[in-house]
């Protein structure tokens, strides 16, 4: 029973085999996958995936790569597609100053519209933090009030971070990165992260988990992460699967 809470299923890796690849995760023990927006075209598309598949749950937001392409009035849409079925979240929103193909002013405002945009519509926001803690935890912690759940995908900040997201009131996500060889900062997170705080991820068709890492990563690999947090904690990866996809119906609002 294993729930991934980020996976883009609309990117072009999966244009060959999408549907083959969606309907065969239930035979993996996928049993709910969350397709996150990164700009409006792409939100547009993990909606209609989230239709076609009972497994799939569309996020629809600007990632901050792309949001100092987007014009006047785009807020205005995003909140149209929310008024559909299966939208459980803004995002994939935030900050990434490693690429910064967004000026870091841009990137702030956008981050902030968009959750302005989540408090307005009672969603929990998909953030995604890429060197950039500082800013980030500034716009968090000064917004915390309007900020209706969310998760901090991905996560790769040190454990001393995380206790800051956590006291914020949002999850943490944990992703292939944790299986890596010099995996020291997702391991002290797994470790030590309350269980009713975790979720787990796949971020497809990036971050590859081992023993497949050089491969097209996707959804059903999402068990690799689950396991390898059990080892660190001592569980089963049922268990984990388990607890971290009630973590998530709960956090998205899904039956």
């Amino acid at each position: 029973m294993l729930f991934d809470t980020h996976a883009h299923l609309d990117d072009e890796r999966f244009d060959k085999d999408r549907d083959e690849l969606i309907e065969g995760l239930p035979r993996r023990g996928v049993t709910g996958v969350i397709s996150p927006g990164i700009d409006l075209g792409s939100s547009k598309k993990c909606i209609e995936l989230s239709a076609k598949y009972d497994i799939l749950y569309a996020g629809i937001g600007i990632h901050p790569h792309e949001v100092s392409k987007v014009e006047d009035g785009y807020l205005d849409t995003l909140k149209s597609m929310a008024e559909g079925e299966k939208i459980v979240a803004i995002g994939e929103i935030g900050l990434d100053y490693y690429y910064e193909f967004s000026p870091r002013e841009i990137q702030k405002q956008r981050f902030v519209e968009q959750i302005e945009l989540s408090a307005q519509l009672g969603l929990p926001i998909i953030i995604h933090n890429r060197d950039s803690h500082k800013d980030m935890l500034d716009i968090l912690t000064a917004h915390k009030d309007l900020i209706k759940g969310g998760v901090m995908h991905c996560f790769s900040g040190s454990w001393d971070m995380a206790k800051i997201v956590l006291d914020l009131g949002l999850y943490i996500s944990l992703a292939g990165p944790v299986t890596f060889k010099n995996a020291r900062r997702p391991l002290e997170v797994a470790e030590n992260i309350p269980l009713d705080r975790l979720l787990i991820e796949t971020d497809s068709p990036y971050l590859t988990p081992v023993p497949h890492r050089g491969k097209r990563n996707d959804p059903g690999h999402v068990g690799l992460v689950a396991q390898k947090i059990a080892e660190v904690r001592n569980m089963t990866g049922q268990e984990v699967g388990e607890i971290t996809t009630a973590n998530a119906l709960d956090l998205f609002s899904i039956d």
